[in-house]
């Protein structure tokens, strides 16, 4: 059976996308490994099913390896760039379901063949509480100690609708080379996407994201709005301010409001072909 597909990507984090007819419907995992792969498939950091149900678009996420994340910031603006192109909807905010919950979303600039748009995403609230079923722990953890393999590292526990790790002073902290030990510490049962974070101005982050099953990637919505809402709590960067994240494939404005109130997102996405696979 062939299946149609739509390949974009958002700073170089790129998706395979495909249509779905329900919400319950999950794209196959081993299906998703397949397709994935860069040397004997399409090639992607992941799949995206996107489609519409009572409640109105859905958007579902299978990493490269498998792993279903509850959120992706990259994949929802290619979602919306997605609808876009495909006549679902125009210029006007619309919400995406998501398995982090909806999100309320806005095409800013669309090019008018509409292979490159221009998204806000009104974030989900941030939580420095994290879910217990991902951090063994019910209070903040903020600039906290952590220790791997006998290597103390200070980091910040955020939740975005899934599970981060911020380390702000990577490099001096030497935690560049630790990610992989990081994102499986016996702390996240569910592992964890660890953000290598610098700074690099008043309101400005230089970013690497390690993501779970994924691995280090160009870029991280999430964990862009993670790395901010760290910098903001920590009192290294201003609350209600934009922030720009740098990461490998280009850069993020993130604003960050007060705890309880959504994380503003803004960057681009990108059409880059479609096809039938087997």
């Amino acid at each position: 059976m062939a299946l149609r597909f739509h390949k974009y990507e958002g700073l170089g984090n790129d998706f395979i996308v495909v249509s779905s007819s329900s919400r319950a419907e999950r794209f196959d995992a081993e299906a998703a490994r397949i397709l994935c792969d860069r040397h004997r498939g399409i090639g992607a950091d992941g799949v995206i099913s996107v489609g519409t149900g009572p409640d109105g678009f859905f958007m579902g996420v299978v990493n490269a390896d498998g792993s279903r994340p509850e959120m992706c910031g990259n994949g929802i603006r290619c979602a919306m760039l997605y609808l876009a192109r495909t006549g679902q909807i125009g210029t006007e905010a619309v919400r995406i379901e998501t398995d982090a919950g909806p999100h309320e979303c806005t095409m800013l600039e669309l090019d008018p063949g509409g292979r490159a748009g221009l998204v806000r995403v009104a974030m989900r609230p941030y939580s420095l509480v994290p879910d217990p079923s991902w951090l063994a722990a019910d209070r903040e953890q903020i600039d906290a100690s952590l220790s791997v393999d006998d290597h103390a590292i200070t980091a910040t526990a955020v939740s975005m609708g899934n599970p981060h790790l911020v380390v702000f002073d990577a490099e001096r902290q030497g935690a560049m080379a630790l990610a992989p030990r990081l994102e499986r510490l016996d702390l996240f049962p569910a592992r964890v996407n660890v953000g290598l974070a610098e700074l690099t101005g008043p309101r400005a982050i230089g970013l690497r994201v390690f993501e779970r099953g994924v691995g280090m990637t160009e870029a991280c919505g999430t964990g862009a709005c993670a790395a901010a809402a760290a910098a903001v709590e920590t009192g290294r960067m201003p609350r209600g301010e934009a922030i720009e994240v740098s990461l490998p494939g280009g850069v993020l404005t993130i604003v960050v409001g007060e705890r309880g109130a959504p994380v503003s997102m803004t960057g681009s996405a990108r059409f880059v072909f479609e096809g039938l696979v087997d």
